[in-house]
C-alpha cells in the first residue's frame, strides 16, 4: 500500500500566530504514522495578490501568474488535507479564501479536514470551509480538531513553545481525523488513478 502525502496547510499569516504550534503538532503526530508522507504548506511562502482573474473552474491548470502556478503545483501533488484554520470575527482567514479562489481543478476529488481554533474551537470557520469544499468538490470529513480556549491558552503561556503536551487532550481526536484521512485518500487516488481524461 502506497503511502497517501497529506498536506498540513497553515491559513493565517499574520505576526505572533498560534498555528505554527498547532502545525508542529499535527505534522509531528501524522508523520509518526506509517501510512502517511506529510509535507506542509504555509501560506506565508505563498503570497497572492487579492483575486481578481477569471475562474480558475473553467481555467484549470492554465495559471495566470508564476506565483499562482507554484502554489497550483504544490497543491495538485497531495492525496489530501489538512488545513489549519484561525477563526476571525467568526470566518476563516482571508489569505485562505484567497489563495483557494486562485485554484480548483488541483482540489477536486480529494479529501479535506480542518483543525480550527478560537472562542467555539474554529467551529464557525470550518463549517464554512466545508461549504466551500464541496463547491471545490471535494469531500470534507467529519471529525475536525477543535481547539477550546482552554488548550489555547495553556499552549500560549506554555514557556516552550515546542512543549506539545498541551495538546494531549486532543490526541485521541486528531487519530480519529487521520484514520478517515486515510481511508478516504486512498479511496479518491485509486479512483482518480482509474479516470480516463
Amino acid at each position: 500500500m502506497r503511502s497517501v502525502l497529506l498536506q498540513v496547510i497553515t491559513g493565517t499569516t499574520r505576526e505572533g500566530r498560534f498555528s505554527e504550534r498547532v502545525a508542529a503538532w499535527v505534522a509531528e503526530r501524522l508523520a509518526a504514522r506509517d501510512d502517511f508522507a506529510i509535507e506542509l504548506v504555509d501560506l506565508r511562502d505563498h503570497p497572492l495578490p487579492f483575486f481578481d482573474g477569471v475562474s480558475p473552474a473553467r481555467t484549470g491548470r492554465e495559471y495566470p501568474r508564476e506565483d499562482v502556478a507554484r502554489l497550483g503545483q504544490t497543491i495538485d501533488r497531495a492525496d489530501g488535507y489538512v488545513v489549519l484554520t484561525g477563526e476571525y470575527n467568526h470566518g476563516y482567514p482571508a489569505v485562505l479564501k484567497n489563495a483557494m479562489d486562485w485554484t480548483f481543478v488541483e482540489w477536486r476529488r480529494k479529501p479535506i479536514n480542518f483543525v480550527g481554533w478560537g472562542n467555539v474551537g474554529g467551529a464557525r470557520a470550518i463549517e464554512q470551509l466545508r461549504q466551500v469544499a464541496i463547491e471545490f468538490e471535494m469531500a470534507p470529513l467529519r471529525h475536525a480538531v477543535h481547539i477550546l480556549p482552554d488548550i489555547l491558552i495553556a499552549a500560549r503561556q506554555a514557556e516552550d513553545p515546542d512543549d506539545r503536551s498541551v495538546f494531549g487532550p486532543l490526541e485521541a481526536k486528531l487519530g480519529l481525523l487521520a484514520d478517515d484521512l486515510a481511508w478516504w485518500a486512498r479511496t479518491l487516488a485509486a479512483g482518480r488513478d482509474g479516470e480516463t481524461e
